[in-house]
């Protein structure tokens, strides 16, 4: 395998990481009144489902998007 396959490969995944923060934050910010950090500490399942499919749903989209 060549070295530049492989950083371009570790560019991408730096750049899906990156963009799934981006858009966590901006989702953050758009539910002001729902604190996710604070619901998830205290157990709350079905935000930890909601921010899981968020993720996934991002992931895909960036995955595309890169393709």
């Amino acid at each position: 395998m060549e070295p530049s396959i492989i950083l371009v490969n570790a560019g991408y995944a730096v750049g899906g990481v990156l963009l799934m923060w981006v858009a966590y934050r901006t989702f953050d910010k758009l539910t002001p009144e729902v604190d996710f950090a604070t619901e998830l500490k205290n157990g709350n399942v079905a935000v930890a489902i909601f921010i899981a499919a968020l993720f996934v749903s991002i992931a895909i989209i960036v995955g595309h998007a890169l393709n």
